[in-house]
């Protein structure tokens, strides 16, 4: 699987996870009510614009994350200066 895939997921279990307890904590901890079956549904649209923004992120930032931000460079160990005198 693909590494931006896993990301993605990732970012969406996220969003809607902790979109979901916010509301529920906020409601009262009810999960019978309707009430929570609403907390869920709405827990949802966070969660569907992360795969928003990760799928942009994936072509626009850094191609093997959804991040937004581009890739840092990766460099080798910094060279040392010989010792001489």
């Amino acid at each position: 699987m693909p590494k931006a895939l896993v990301d993605v997921i990732e970012r969406t279990l996220a969003a809607y996870v902790t979109t979901f307890l916010g509301l529920v904590i906020a409601d009262g901890f009810d999960l019978t009510s309707v009430s929570a079956l609403k907390a869920a549904a709405i827990a949802a649209l966070p969660a569907a614009l992360s795969v928003i923004k990760g799928a942009i992120g994936t072509r626009f930032g850094d191609k093997e994350s959804a991040a937004w931000l581009p890739a840092k460079k990766k460099t080798g160990t910094p060279r040392r200066r010989p010792s001489g005198g």
